[in-house]
């Protein structure tokens, strides 16, 4: 007789057939995140080779001399690469690299490289997420809407930190933490395929995340996770153009405008979500590539892989640091001198679309990070099979919120040769600010929106 292998996707099976599918986890099982786990459900300990530390806290404790609105400076600025991964050696790390990386790593084998540093497990988190998330671990469920799955009973923290599925690890990214409030000023860039860069847009980005509202509980959380607003200063055609979102855990409720300066007004987009080009990248990336995934769930099955050791972006605030934009930008790919990488431990997540349903990649593969719940890297197939693009995050520690933030992001277009590289915040005075108080709710209405019009 052959043995049973438990697998995630029985173990859904099972619950659905019990009537109580993704139920919360008992008290005993949550009890770990105050032992073996971080109060957000990582592994606490580090790796039997040593090459992955025990956590102990994150970093908390800003840079002396760092102002919030000033730029940010790299804590590690002194340490140098402890190995360097290119074509050549690739085969002796294959499985602790991504597929897309190794796509890079073949496809530009004399320019792209990983430079890989010691690891240091900064992410960290206030206490009272870590005890909303504590609080979350037992109430928490995911429930059925017409936008997929959504997290139920949870709020201002992360709804599963010990997760049993795929659904659940990405429903923990839809609410990573980034703070209450937040501006970005940055530029976005789409590299051609013979190397030119091009400014796609000069944007300020104001930002408020009600689900992380001190004040607020789950018993009065309706929903609404995110607002985001992008004002443009250039290029010159672009110039005055703006686009606001709205967006709820119920993604088939969330709204997005944009301000159009050729017609003077405000269009509702009928389908800001998943595989529609985005406007903030000039059509160039999918909304669900914003940050590396976002928005709906519903078009895909989600199968939980596992958790494995890999070489991703991390501590990236040495991307931060040149002053120039164009010292970043590679003519193929980010410059390597200003990438750190490092080796942590990530959910894999595989996306399959489902039957009936339509996106222009059928499968992706996501890359959690397990300390901030960051997807971090994520490969797209196309319906070929092909792999066919590659997408990145750069978390950069930020010890004054505390937080392992994404800041910068973009996606490899393998098979045409270009890319695009957003939030690049090198030339500017700003780079990611906190905001006290709150931008209020009118800032993020489509009226508010039409009457800031400049042109």
């Amino acid at each position: 007789m052959r043995a049973l292998v438990i697998t995630p996707s029985i173990v859904t099976l099972a619950l659905l057939a019990a009537g109580t599918a993704h139920a919360a986890v008992s008290a005993e099982e949550a009890a770990k995140l105050k032992s073996d786990l971080t109060p957000v459900g990582a592994e606490r300990a580090g790796n039997k080779a040593g090459t992955i530390p025990a956590w102990t806290g994150g970093l908390t404790k800003p840079t002396p001399g760092f102002k919030n609105g000033g730029r940010r400076p790299d804590p590690f600025a002194d340490e140098k690469p402890i190995t360097q991964i290119t074509a050549k050696n690739m085969d002796a790390y294959s499985d602790k690299l991504t597929d897309g990386v190794k796509a890079l790593l073949k496809k530009y084998p004399d320019s792209y490289r990983l430079d890989v540093y010691k690891t240091h497990r900064t992410a960290a988190l206030p206490q009272w997420v870590y005890d909303n998330t504590l609080t979350n671990a037992t109430r928490a469920t995911v429930g059925d809407s017409d936008g997929g799955p959504v997290s139920k009973n949870a709020f201002g923290g992360f709804p599963f930190p010990i997760p049993k599925n795929g659904e659940e690890v990405i429903l923990n990214t839809k609410v990573r933490w980034r703070g209450d409030a937040w501006k970005k000023l940055a530029n976005n860039y789409q590299v051609t395929s013979d190397g030119r860069p091009i400014l796609l847009s000069k944007i300020t980005q104001d930002n408020v995340a009600p689900y992380y509202f001190k004040e607020g509980s789950a018993d009065k959380f309706e929903g609404h996770y995110w607002n985001v607003r992008l004002d443009t200063h250039a290029p010159a055609i672009r110039a005055g153009e703006a686009i606001i979102g709205q967006l709820k855990l119920d993604e088939s409720q969330s709204n997005a405008w944009v301000y159009l300066v050729g017609q003077r007004r405000v269009r509702k987009l009928p389908n800001a979500c998943c595989d529609t080009p985005t406007p903030a990248a000039a059509g160039l990336a999918w909304f669900d590539e914003v940050e590396t995934f976002n928005y709906r769930l519903d078009r895909y099955d989600w199968k939980l892989v596992g958790k494995k050791e890999m070489f991703i972006p991390y501590n990236s605030n040495r991307t931060l640091v040149p002053t120039k934009d164009s010292d970043v930008l590679g003519p193929k790919h980010l410059n390597p001198d200003h990438v750190r990488w490092e080796l942590h431990r990530v959910w894999v997540v595989e996306a399959a679309l489902k039957p009936g349903q339509r996106h222009a990649a059928p499968k992706s593969r996501y890359y959690i990070d397990e300390d901030s719940w960051w997807p971090v890297l994520a490969d797209r197939w196309d319906a070929k099979g092909q792999l066919w693009r590659t997408g990145y995050s750069t978390p950069v520690a930020m010890p004054d919120l505390p937080g392992q933030v994404g800041l910068g992001w973009g996606v490899y277009d393998l098979l045409a040769g270009n890319y695009v590289a957003m939030e690049l915040v090198n030339e500017q005075p700003m780079q990611y600010q906190t905001v006290s108080p709150r931008y209020k709710e009118s800032h993020f209405s489509p009226e508010n929106l039409g009457g800031a019009g400049v042109r």
